[in-house]
């Protein structure tokens, strides 16, 4: 089965983010990533619900919003009135993940949680049955281009086999340090959907490290 695709508009050319999104949404990629970063809950700040909007008016594929920002809660709603169409938040960061998840599905939207690397992939057993993501960081959030840290491997395998005792219908997406190197195994240890920004943006042709991805 193919890995759906998700490249982190993070990693765009900014300058030109209209040809970035063109050349993106005529690719075979299957999501645009959307890296939303409050300066808060990771120590840099991207963009917000005004560039998401653009970012809607240039496209057709499916956005694919990380919030990582505290207190997600308070712009849910904004979120899902701009367009997004998967919204997810860090486990970390609310309280009121329960609430959250409700929110986007009665919205139709699909409902994801993020977890860091840090934190133990049990944290999410509560959760598993009622996400339909699981964003799994291959890095320490906040910044693009950083190093895979290998552990994930690991704990890929054991979210995986906890998707699979709970019955849960929930996809795995590895976020983070994706590349040529990598992907493979990833694939082979359950990954369903691989954001990839640096190995996608640096590349002379984005349709070929789209493609070699899948």
């Amino acid at each position: 089965m193919s890995v759906k695709v998700s490249p982190s508009i993070l990693a765009a050319n900014f300058a030109n983010l209209s040809l970035e999104c063109s050349k993106i949404d005529r690719s075979k990629a299957d999501w645009f990533h959307l890296d939303v970063m409050d300066g808060l809950f990771v120590p840099n700040i991207s963009f917000g619900m005004p560039i998401v909007k653009t970012i809607r008016k240039l496209t057709k594929k499916p956005l694919d919003v990380h919030l990582m920002i505290v207190e997600p809660e308070k712009y849910i709603t904004e979120f899902i009135n701009i367009g997004s169409n998967i919204i997810t938040v860090h486990i970390e960061a609310s309280n009121n993940l329960n609430q959250i998840i409700n929110k986007i599905q009665k919205s139709s939207l699909k409902a994801g949680i993020a977890i860091n690397p840090e934190t133990p992939i049990s944290d999410l057993r509560e959760y598993i049955k009622k996400v339909d993501l699981v964003c799994l960081m291959g890095v320490n959030p906040g910044f693009a281009g950083q190093k895979f840290i290998e552990s994930t491997h690991e704990r890929l395998k054991e979210l995986k086999q906890l998707i699979i005792s709970s019955g849960s219908n929930a996809l795995i997406e590895i976020d983070g340090g994706v590349n040529i190197e990598n992907f493979q195994d990833l694939k082979s240890n359950g990954a369903d959907v691989l954001v990839a920004g640096s190995y996608i943006f640096n590349s002379p042709d984005y349709n070929i490290a789209i493609d070699a991805l899948k």
